[in-house]
């Protein structure tokens, strides 16, 4: 059973926001047997076939956004002898390891000739006369057991482990990720796709000043991500051409916000030609040089889309911990640089003007780095 969480509160396109969630599913568990998806009663099922693998399904599910919680439920007829034998013998592992527990009974179906709180006590009585070493603690439980009583079947399970939340993917749209190698551009994508955004990594590459093991960083960056976004083909873009330009003809001082101009240039040109209706970056204001107030505003004004940063009022800290949290960390971490720290100059300035970098870029031919740029992009295994 895969709890909803906010999906609920949606109005007339509910559905919408269901289907989506449960074409998600499905897909994302296939490679684990055949599951017979459905919905009912705002809750979402999921019926394994006798071959499936249910432990790695149920892995996966938790991390699909729009599920809110997930539970392994055992389906018992809808009496108190089948619900108490269903209980008694399916938790047995989490009752047999326990010293304390309390039952939670929720009746959507009216009819059933017990309230909530008979289930409680009829249940918890029979827990005790089977389970002589478990004493009932309603405040603080070491497990708790918990009975669905709806239409179709009783359902009988522990307290429901976390899902990923949000909103499924797909639902708000397409989005281009900016994916660097380091911490903060994977946690960006995460938390954009977390609000129902399709996300599409676009990585800019600086052969042979970053090599093959800082692609293939990236790379795998990219497939982590994809536990949570879903799966999606990395844009890798060809950018040396534009580096050794922008150093050859620009102030050294106004090379990285002139590099931050390209990238956004670029990534707006694939972000059209892709159905993408935004771009997505890491930055987070005051962190360096390129995230200052007056950086981000002379980069974003090169753009018509949106540009979403989900990470703009965070701190290192709160970022890696979500690093961790989803996987990213070990691999950002890892010491293969970008091709931005390989440009970046001594003394970058903090507070760029638009007059600035127009005067800086007059040398550039920025129309034809672009083109060539996107028309050498390549698609990421």
């Amino acid at each position: 059973m895969l709890k909803m969480g906010e999906l609920v509160l949606k109005g007339l396109n509910r559905q919408r926001f269901e289907q989506r969630l449960m074409s998600n599913l499905k897909r994302r568990i296939s490679p684990f047997g055949n599951f017979n998806v459905y919905s009912m009663q705002s809750t979402i099922y999921a019926e394994p076939a006798e071959d499936a693998d249910i432990e790695s399904a149920f892995e996966a599910m938790r991390r699909v956004f729009g599920v809110a919680a997930v539970c392994r439920c055992a389906v018992a007829p809808k009496n108190m002898e089948a619900i108490t034998a269903s209980a008694i013998e399916y938790l047995r592992d989490d009752l047999s390891a326990a010293g304390t527990f309390k039952v939670e009974a929720k009746r959507s179906d009216k009819a059933f000739v017990f309230n909530s709180p008979q289930i409680c006590a009829a249940l918890g009585e029979s827990i005790l006369n089977a389970y002589s070493h478990l004493r009932v603690d309603v405040h603080a439980p070491q497990t708790t057991v918990v009975v669905e009583v709806r239409d179709m079947a009783a359902f009988v399970h522990a307290a429901p482990v976390p899902g990923a939340g949000g909103l499924p993917v797909g639902t708000g749209g397409r989005a281009v990720l900016l994916l660097s190698g380091g911490i903060d551009s994977p946690v960006a994508g995460y938390m954009m796709a977390k609000r129902g955004l399709e996300i599409l990594p676009v990585h800019f590459f600086s052969y042979p000043y970053t090599g093959a093991e800082a692609k293939d960083k990236v790379l795998k960056l990219a497939d982590i991500m994809s536990l949570y976004t879903g799966r999606a083909a990395t844009v890798i873009v060809p950018f040396t051409e534009i580096q050794e330009r922008i150093r050859k003809c620009c102030p050294e001082d106004m090379m990285t916000v002139i590099t931050r101009r390209f990238m956004m240039r670029i990534a707006e040109r694939i972000a059209l030609d892709n159905g993408c209706g935004a771009l997505i970056t890491g930055e987070s204001l005051g962190q360096v040089a390129s995230q200052t107030m007056e950086a981000m505003a002379v980069t974003q004004a090169v753009c018509t889309l949106p540009v979403l940063r989900p990470l703009v009022g965070m701190d290192k800290e709160e970022v890696v911990a979500i690093a961790r949290k989803i996987g990213t960390f070990d691999t950002s971490v890892l010491p293969y640089e970008d091709c931005c720290t390989l440009f970046t100059p001594k003394h970058p300035k903090t507070r760029p003007t638009l007059a600035q970098c127009l005067s800086a870029e007059e040398d550039l031919d920025i129309d034809g780095l672009v083109q060539n740029a996107v028309e050498g992009t390549a698609s990421g295994a």
